[in-house]
């Protein structure tokens, strides 16, 4: 009984800490303590989070299949609906606050910013995601369902050049998620190569 219990509180759990940095920034925001550029700091801090719930949703088909432990699963469409959560405020928060909803701008900055580029069709590719991740859609598309999902895989790449490309000098931090989502594809490459 104490662990079906565990079992259901866990994720509800994870999911109310994941909610903790989206709440601490719009404490912030509400302090007026976001520095000197506030919008740009809640685009940053919402992208930085995209980017650290997708590569979660990434390791936990690797970390399952490697610690045996099969409880982990469901944990992926977790992660996954948490990185597009943030996704969606990190966008809204450009589209809003940003550019003042200037669709023209939103336009030409994604033509002619590549890092925008990248960014803009990661979020694009996390859209039906998260719209399919029902079990309802599993059932319906059947074999094409895990097709579909390995579009994660392109998201994580266009995230971590979208960070990438952002940054102009200091390239530790990004090049620390290219090398989380390096190791996470090396494991799928690994385990694909093995199937016979």
């Amino acid at each position: 009984m104490e662990t079906r219990r565990l079992q259901r509180l866990l994720p509800a759990a994870v999911v109310g800490l994941a909610c903790v940095p989206a709440l601490a920034l719009a404490v912030r925001a509400l302090r007026g303590s976001l520095g000197a550029n506030p919008v740009e700091t809640l685009t940053h801090e919402t992208g930085e989070w995209t980017l650290r719930f997708l590569l979660a949703c990434l390791a936990v088909t690797p970390l399952r299949r490697s610690l045996r432990w099969p409880g982990l699963a469901p944990y992926r469409r977790t992660f996954g609906l948490l990185a597009f959560a943030y996704a969606c405020l990190h966008f809204s928060t450009w589209l809003m606050l940003d550019l003042a909803f200037d669709l023209t701008q939103v336009l030409e900055d994604v033509v002619e910013r590549p890092y925008i580029t990248a960014g803009f069709g990661g979020f694009l590719l996390l859209c039906p995601l998260a719209l399919t991740s029902t079990r309802g859609w599993q059932r319906r598309l059947g074999r094409r369902w895990l097709a579909l999902h390995r579009l994660a895989y392109a998201a994580g790449v266009l995230g971590v050049l979208h960070f990438l490309w952002l940054v102009k000098a200091d390239l530790r931090e990004p090049l620390v998620y290219a090398s989380v989502l390096a190791g996470l594809l090396l494991a799928r490459a690994l385990r694909l190569g093995r199937t016979p």
